[in-house]
């Protein structure tokens, strides 16, 4: 049986259609994907991820432990600071993307909410004499606010002045009397904010959210515009992009894996990866012609299979069908028209550069 978090009677009271994933009742959508989608692009948004998984790691070396089961270099985290990191297998592939934040008592990660069970059950066989890991999930509720209109939004709900804190970094405030942390991080490529509580002062703050960003603009917005936006942005999404098959490298991901730290799990098999060369690459693409690319849809250059699409949508911003997918790395290059065989009709695509949507910063 799924779980409910914290805000699911309100997701119901608000006529979500709700939808389990990773274990727990989530909002898919309320009023429609493509409106809500649009809302966190012009306006603001805000998201209920209680889902998502938070580690607590301590100890006098838990810097050293990290470093090793990371491919990031965590000692470059200075007090405050968000950090994009990657937990890796021998292979050198993906266990999960994860966030670290460096805490007074150490190491803050939150990782995604279908593998938590997984990285906690990693960290702790791994873990050295000195360390200790420890699951918050479970005393943690998880909101984002997203948006160009989510710093109003946030600094009046909070009663906070946060407009000089930097993009990935993060502070303890006090909501209600009680300790929260709040970091300018996200995942639809938008400014705005993420809100870790306690699970019990999360319904109160979305209310306040509803109500003070009200004059905002502001609408709950399900997991499908969280797909939608994040793909917009080529944010990879693990499952998707990325799993324990596929490298860092492969993904595009190599300014996340420092081979000069020192030792890491997988830093041979990257290394020598790296020294071949990969033999596949993640593309960007965007059909010529109807139709919409499906995860695991065939990706074909004259047709013949180079590879297979791991992500896809209409783009509710460009009006134009995009996808990402793997193919073979002779093929990768952008301005390539290749063919994304859907329903047995080979549809051309070209492969393009950088994101689907660009955002003014």
């Amino acid at each position: 049986m799924a779980e409910k978090t914290p805000l699911y009677e309100k997701h119901v009271a608000l006529g979500a259609r709700m939808t389990e994933f990773a274990g727990f009742f989530m909002p898919l959508q309320y009023t429609g994907i493509v409106g809500e989608h649009q809302n966190v692009r012009t306006a603001v948004g805000v998201f209920d991820l209680s889902h998502m998984g938070e580690i607590l790691v301590t100890g006098s070396k838990a810097q050293d432990f990290l470093n090793y089961v990371t491919t990031n270099d965590v000692s470059s985290l200075t007090p405050g600071a968000v950090q994009y990191n990657l937990l890796t297998n021998e292979n050198g592939g993906v266990i999960d993307d994860i966030l670290i934040y460096r805490v007074p008592e150490g190491f803050y990660l939150v990782v995604n909410a279908a593998n938590k069970d997984k990285d906690f059950q990693w960290l702790s066989s791994h873990k050295l004499d000195e360390t200790a890991v420890v699951d918050l999930s479970p005393s943690t509720a998880l909101l984002a606010v997203q948006g160009p209109n989510a710093l109003p939004v946030i600094e009046k709900v909070l009663e906070y002045e946060l407009e000089s804190m930097r993009y990935y970094s993060f502070a303890d405030l006090l909501y209600h009397g009680e300790r929260i942390r709040v970091s300018r991080t996200g995942y639809t490529g938008e400014d705005g904010f993420e809100i870790y509580l306690p699970p019990h002062l999360a319904p109160q703050l979305w209310e306040e959210l509803l109500a003070v960003g009200k004059p905002y603009g502001i609408q709950p917005i399900g997991l499908g515009a969280r797909d939608t936006l994040r793909l917009e942005m080529r944010m990879s999404l693990y499952g998707n992009e990325l799993t324990e098959e596929i490298t860092p490298l492969e993904a595009g991901l190599g300014k996340f894996v420092d081979f000069d730290k020192g030792d890491f799990i997988g830093r041979e098999a990257l290394l020598k990866q790296k020294a071949a060369g990969v033999k596949q690459k993640l593309v960007g693409f965007v059909l010529k012609e109807r139709g919409i690319p499906r995860q695991g849809y065939k990706i074909l250059k004259q047709g013949q299979p180079i590879g297979f699409v791991t992500s896809g949508s209409m783009s509710p911003s460009t009006q134009k069908a995009i996808g990402l997918g793997y193919v073979d790395s002779e093929h990768a290059k952008a301005g390539n028209i290749i063919e994304i065989e859907i329903r047995n009709q080979k549809v051309p695509a070209e492969i393009i550069k950088g994101r689907f949507v660009i955002k003014k910063k």
